[in-house]
């Protein structure tokens, strides 16, 4: 069945590291949809193999190379050589919904100078969650409330029309959490971020392993916000409110239309409990001593099985 371009004004920034099979599915999510991209540019990032044979498929399809490591330089590199007006970042491991460009389409046409964030949905398989899926089922993702309450949404679904993404500057590097960064200037430089519920991408979810490593990497960066005495003894605080903190959520479980049956809720608290307490006992290292760097440089893109 023949489908109508996307608006020629549309460019989707792909960072990629070691993802090979995981950019093949979101490119072919990309093909099937109900536009066809006109431009995508992929930005390996120190990949150990070249993705080009994967990208090779796609004649809409660019490939470029940024050696500085980091998601944020690599989307920088990307926006730069974008040719459209409007920048759609979108993460290798994600699979963006059949109707995503028609969506960032309709929102761009009606307001060019709003920054959008989309919805991603935990990809699942089965019915039957494990306590690490089941956990990020309900609790990961949850855009509309970083967008709400912090100011800021994730950069794997982030819309945002050139001329805003110049007047508030690239995304830092890999010491900074660059979409919290980016989407905070954002705001406090007056511009609004909106939640679209329909620019729908699905991500894949993470093993027990891969979300300690992505928490290690989130407190790695929060570490560097938190000094003097007073800091400290916030982070303290926080560290010790974790470990009860499960038993507040509860309520929440059994109540998220996120996820359905009883024993998905049960793997979902278990999930909760173990990420929760894996928190405190590494922000509480880090109040001993321990070396954020430690803690940053374990976090790395391998390809999913």
């Amino acid at each position: 069945m023949n489908t109508p371009s996307a608006p020629p004004g549309i460019t989707v920034v792909i960072p990629h590291l070691n993802q090979h099979n995981a950019l093949a599915r979101c490119l072919a999510a990309l093909d099937a949809g109900t536009q066809k991209p006109v431009e995508v540019i992929v930005v390996d990032n120190g990949s150990a193999r070249s993705p080009q044979g994967v990208v090779n498929d796609y004649p809409w399809v660019s490939l470029i190379h940024q050696p500085i490591p980091g998601p944020g330089p690599a989307r920088n590199l990307g926006a730069a050589r974008a040719q459209g007006d409007v920048l759609a970042f979108l993460d290798a491991d994600c699979l963006p919904d059949a109707h995503w460009l028609t969506h960032i389409a309709a929102h761009m046409a009606r307001d060019p100078h709003r920054i959008l964030g989309g919805d991603v949905r935990i990809e699942r398989k089965g019915r039957r969650l494990n306590p690490a899926t089941a956990y990020q089922a309900i609790f990961a993702y949850r855009m509309d409330r970083y967008i709400a309450q912090q100011g800021f949404t994730g950069t794997g679904n982030l819309i945002v029309h050139r001329k805003v993404f110049d007047a508030v500057g690239p995304f830092k590097g890999l010491h900074h959490a660059e979409d919290r960064d980016w989407g905070q200037r954002a705001t406090f430089a007056g511009y609004r971020i909106g939640f679209a519920a329909d620019l729908v991408v699905y991500h894949p979810p993470h093993t027990a392993t891969g979300l300690r490593l992505k928490w290690d990497r989130q407190l790695a960066h929060d570490w560097t916000r938190c000094t003097g005495l007073g800091g400290r003894i916030r982070w303290a605080i926080k560290a010790l409110l974790l470990i009860p903190s499960p038993l507040c959520a509860v309520a929440e479980v059994v109540t998220s239309p996120r996820i359905k049956g009883a024993r998905n809720r049960v793997m979902a608290l278990i999930g909760l409990t173990s990420i929760r307490l894996y928190r405190a006992q590494r922000m509480l290292s880090l109040l001993r001593g321990h070396d954020p760097e430690r803690l940053l440089h374990r976090w790395n893109r391998i390809d999913l099985p």
